[in-house]
């Protein structure tokens, strides 16, 4: 039986094959369709064998998992400097969702292909599914970065559920872009552009005392939603 990808050893040999799996079903995807492309095939065109292909992943859904974890490495790095430099949250913000985009922009023909499975509620495809908690994770802790490094002021019960309501605002921004015709998903940036600014004085409205009895009732959803068992 083939190795769990999370037991291969990690060296700069086996990254450079774990990527040129990944990058190869991608194309593959997005040349011939998901269902229709085989494991067999993507280690043929990658240039290694069925059983190695194997040892990384143990299913074309992990490769899509391994997908997710590359796109999000990317995403990281693409966001350091600013994150390092800006304070401002709503700029913070939009670099950070715009970073996505670019990252994910050689990508979009796939997503679009993509989407039918992905959009299965029980999917292991799906970003909300078990199997893509490590990529959601580390997306939820980037926006806890966005936040925590911004002079943003947040209602205190508002503010630890915060990442995770911005990770599901940027599921929303990546699902417009999925179907976004428009050259270089130009309708895209253009909602990043104009909610962003709304988002950041909604957040900055939740402090009021007027507003608070509704923040309450926000935080108090996703905590019943989060125990909710499905």
């Amino acid at each position: 039986m083939a190795d769990s990808p999370g037991a291969v050893i990690r060296t700069p040999k086996s990254e450079a094959t774990r990527t040129l799996i990944v990058e190869t079903a991608l194309r593959l995807f997005q040349e011939n369709g998901y269902d229709k492309t085989t494991m067999r095939a993507i280690a043929r065109e990658a240039g290694v064998s069925v059983g190695n292909a194997y040892y990384y992943f143990s299913s074309k859904e992990q490769l899509v998992q391994g997908f997710y974890d590359r796109i999000t490495q990317l995403h990281e790095e693409a966001c350091a400097s600013v994150l390092a430099t800006e304070r401002d949250f709503a700029k913070r913000l939009r670099a950070v969702l715009l970073a996505w985009l670019e990252v994910a922009a050689p990508y979009h023909e796939f997503g679009r292909q993509f989407f039918v499975n992905a959009a299965d509620p029980a999917s292991p495809l799906s970003p909300f599914s078990n199997e893509s908690s490590p990529a959601r994770d580390a997306q939820i802790t980037l926006f806890r970065r966005v936040l925590e490094g911004s002079t943003a002021k947040v209602d205190p019960e508002l503010r630890p559920e915060l990442p995770e309501l911005l990770w599901l605002y940027e599921m929303g921004v990546v699902l417009f872009w999925v179907h976004d015709g428009s050259a270089g998903c130009r309708r895209t940036r253009m909602l990043v552009d104009r909610t962003v600014p709304l988002l950041d004085r909604v957040i900055g409205l939740s402090r009021l005392r007027l507003l608070r009895p509704v923040t309450r009732e926000i935080v108090q959803l996703i905590g019943d939603l989060t125990r909710t068992e499905a």
